[in-house]
């Protein structure tokens, strides 16, 4: 279950990256319309890796399932959580991106 991990990670990164761009976009919005549109697009790019990592975690968990293999304890807890905490950032970029 570490690719679980480092997928979560990676998606922690480009979170990170999309809020970053999305600041700059609200920050260039009225003196550069153009560079705030392009971090703009930058911003929902990387919302875009986050959909894509996403559903490889979710791919794995499957995987795991289907295989008959148990999940170890405490691990979708934590997966749980974790999740959670991605949707809420992921809510609050977008919520930056729609001003």
């Amino acid at each position: 279950m570490k690719i679980i991990k480092k997928l979560s990670e990676f998606i922690d990164e480009e979170i990170g990256d999309a809020k970053k761009y999305a600041e700059n976009a609200a920050m260039y919005k009225d003196s550069d319309p153009d560079l705030s549109e392009m971090f703009h697009e930058l911003s929902e790019e990387e919302l875009g890796h986050v959909g894509k990592l996403h559903d490889h975690v979710v791919k794995a968990i499957n995987t795991v399932k289907e295989s008959g293999k148990t999940i170890p304890p405490g691990m979708m807890e934590i997966y749980d959580y974790l999740h959670k905490r991605q949707i809420e950032r992921v809510n609050e970029v977008k919520v930056m991106l729609a001003d």
